[in-house]
C-alpha cells in the first residue's frame, strides 16, 4: 500500500510543470516596450492589480503563444456590452511579451512593425517587445524549454500564483481564472 501511494505521489511529482517551482516567488524586474516604444516595468508597474503574463523566446514558442490571444482577450479585456453580465469584467493587466535576446535582439524593431501591422489594433495595447538578457528570466522563472510559452500570474504585490505553459487549453484558463478570482 504504501509503495503504491509513493509511486504515485512520484508520477504526480513528475508530471506537474517545471514552472510550479516558482509559485511564491516576486516576478523578476523586466522592461519591455509596446509597439510605440513605451516603456512598462514588469512587475513595478503593475501592482495593485493581478497581471497574466505570457512570455515567448522562440519563434515556435511565439505561434503558441497566439493561441492565446482570442481566449484571453475574450476573457479579462473584452468589457462585456450591456445585458445581465455587463456590470462583470476582470480588472486584470495582462501582456503578452515576445523575448527578443542575443542575435535575434536586433530583430525587435522589425518585429514591432509587423506586429503593428498584423496584430488586431485592439490587442496591441497587451502586447509588449522584450529586447535583453535571457538568463536572468530563465533562471529566476524556471523555463529551459524554448518551443513552449510560459504564462505566469501575479498577485497584486508582483509574485508568482500560478505558473504553466503551452499553448492554450481550456482547463488552463479555467485554473488562471480562478486564481484570478
Amino acid at each position: 500500500m504504501k509503495i503504491t501511494t509513493l509511486a504515485l505521489l512520484l508520477s504526480f511529482a513528475l508530471q506537474a510543470p517545471a514552472t510550479a517551482q516558482v509559485i511564491g516567488k516576486a516576478f523578476p524586474n523586466m522592461t519591455a516596450e509596446t509597439v510605440d516604444d513605451e516603456k512598462v516595468v514588469i512587475p513595478d508597474q503593475v501592482k495593485g492589480k493581478y497581471t497574466l503574463i505570457g512570455l515567448a523566446y522562440s519563434k515556435k514558442s511565439e505561434s503558441e503563444l497566439n493561441t492565446w490571444f482570442q481566449p484571453v482577450f475574450g476573457k479579462f479585456i473584452q468589457k462585456p456590452e450591456g445585458g445581465l453580465f455587463s456590470g462583470f469584467a476582470y480588472d486584470v493587466n495582462v501582456y503578452f511579451v515576445p523575448m527578443f535576446t542575443g542575435v535575434n535582439a536586433a530583430a525587435t524593431g522589425t518585429a514591432k512593425r509587423k506586429a503593428a501591422r498584423n496584430i488586431d489594433p485592439k490587442l496591441l495595447p497587451y502586447v509588449l517587445f522584450y529586447k535583453g538578457d535571457l538568463k536572468t528570466y530563465k533562471q529566476a522563472l524556471d523555463f529551459e524549454k524554448k518551443d513552449i510559452p510560459y504564462f505566469f500570474v501575479l498577485d497584486k504585490d508582483g509574485k508568482i500564483v500560478y505558473a504553466t505553459s503551452g499553448r492554450y487549453s481550456a482547463d488552463k484558463m479555467d485554473a488562471i481564472e480562478e486564481v484570478i478570482e
